[in-house]
């Protein structure tokens, strides 16, 4: 999040960390986020993702304010101090509801076992119960995921799932048909909105093969879905 410092360029790789921003609070309207005292992000919309970026390595302090108002400090929306390490990646995600926002960081993973996948949940949905998620009337794969959390991740077989987000007593909330994990490939899948508009968000956090940039593929969304606007 933290995230038009490393426009110069002038930190060493060693130095650098890799950090992903979700705007996941689905009544709050479109942000601007300041590092520093810095406009870095303008006017993110809801279920936006940045895709990674270098970020150096250190604490940061992060507000956050509706979009296209008057920057004053002290008065953010959402405020806190982040630290990012190097050589490590995040997502930070801004979530709950707009009068209780609050962010929600993870650390990412950036590997996995040769022609395997891997996958984590994160429950992002505020007024949404606990919930697991699993085969399609089959086991779950993660039970008890509750707001705000991401789990840990878990490695399986790569392949095509057929997977659903349930409540504890096995009732369906949303179906996931047709899930396709690809090997050598991380995945976070976040569920977002409110519990009677309950939708996922799909990330890559790592490929085996990389984009030809050497960054991660992100976002699993449409181009608009996963856009934002980059002040450099």
């Amino acid at each position: 999040l933290v995230l038009s410092l490393l426009a110069s360029g002038v930190m060493a790789a060693g130095d650098m960390a890799k950090v992903r921003v979700v705007h996941a609070s689905p009544d709050a309207p479109a942000v601007d986020v300041y590092v520093n005292g810095d406009l870095t992000l303008e006017d993110v919309p809801f279920k936006a993702d940045s895709g990674y970026l270098d970020v150096p390595a250190g604490t940061h302090n992060v507000e956050v304010f509706a979009a296209g108002s008057e920057y004053a400090e002290g008065s953010a929306v959402l405020q806190a101090d982040l630290t990012v390490e190097a050589g490590k990646a995040y997502t930070v995600a801004a979530a709950n509801t707009v009068d209780s926002l609050e962010f929600v960081v993870a650390e990412d993973s950036m590997s996995v076992t040769e022609g395997k996948t891997k996958i984590r949940v994160g429950h992002l949905s505020p007024d949404a119960p606990a919930v697991d998620v699993g085969l399609i009337g089959g086991d779950a794969v993660f039970s008890g995921a509750e707001f705000p959390g991401i789990t840990d991740y878990m490695e399986l077989d790569a392949g095509t799932y057929d997977l659903e987000i349930r409540l504890p007593d096995g009732t369906q909330v949303l179906p996931l048909e047709g899930t396709e994990l690809k090997a050598d490939t991380v995945y976070s899948v976040f569920a977002v909105n409110t519990a009677d508009s309950l939708e996922v968000l799909a990330l890559v956090d790592y490929e085996g093969a990389a984009s030809p940039d050497g960054m991660p593929t992100t976002g699993l969304g449409t181009p608009e879905q996963n856009q934002m606007n980059w002040v450099l």
